[in-house]
C-alpha cells in the first residue's frame, strides 16, 4: 500500500509541474495575440506567424492544463443529480463513468496522438496551413503528452474513487 501511495502522489506531481508549465502558454497566447493586434491595425502589418502561434499555445495550454484542472476536480461536470449523491455514492459514479466513459475516449485519443506525434517527427511533418510551415512534431508531442499525464490523472482518480467506494475511506 505505502507503493502505491507513492505512485499516487508521484502521478498528482506530474499533473501539478504540468498545470506550472501550461500556464506559461496563457502568457505566450497573451503576447502574440498583442503583437499580432497591434501590428495588423496600426501599422497595417500583419504577421503569417501568429495565428500558428496562438493556435499551438492555446492547444498547449489546455492539453498541459488539463490534467492539473483533473486533479482538482475543476474540469466541467453536469451535476444535476451528481450533488445529491453521498461522497461514496460520487465514488461509485466516478468509477462507472470512467470505465465506460474516460478511459474508453482517452484510451483512443492517446493512440491516436502518439501514432500522429511518431508519424509526425518521422516523415518531418508540417503545418502547410501557413506561410511559414511550422514543424508539426513538437506541438505534437505536447499534446501526446498532455493527454498521457491526464490519463494518468485518471488512473489515480480511479483507483481513489473505488477505494473510496469500496472501503468507505480515502486512500491518502
Amino acid at each position: 500500500m505505502p507503493t502505491l501511495k507513492r505512485t499516487l502522489k508521484s502521478i498528482d506531481r506530474i499533473s501539478e509541474m504540468s498545470g506550472q508549465v501550461g500556464k506559461w502558454f496563457a502568457l505566450l497566447l497573451v503576447f502574440a495575440g498583442t503583437y499580432e493586434a497591434i501590428a495588423r491595425h496600426f501599422f497595417d502589418a500583419p504577421t503569417s506567424w501568429s495565428y500558428d502561434v496562438l493556435c499551438m499555445a492555446g492547444g498547449s495550454l489546455y492539453l498541459l492544463g488539463a490534467s492539473y484542472d483533473y486533479l482538482h476536480e475543476s474540469h466541467t461536470r453536469v451535476d444535476i443529480f451528481y450533488n445529491m449523491l453521498s461522497p461514496r455514492k460520487k465514488a461509485g459514479l466516478n468509477v462507472i463513468c470512467s470505465l465506460f466513459l474516460f478511459f474508453p475516449l482517452m484510451g483512443v485519443m492517446l493512440w491516436m496522438a502518439v501514432t500522429w506525434t511518431i508519424r509526425a517527427w518521422k516523415i518531418n511533418e508540417v503545418f502547410f496551413n501557413s506561410f511559414w510551415y511550422p514543424p508539426a512534431g513538437p506541438y505534437r508531442t505536447v499534446f501526446a503528452v498532455g493527454l498521457l499525464f491526464l490519463v494518468l490523472q485518471g488512473i489515480a482518480k480511479f483507483i481513489r474513487d473505488l477505494y473510496f467506494a469500496v472501503r468507505g475511506e480515502t486512500l491518502d
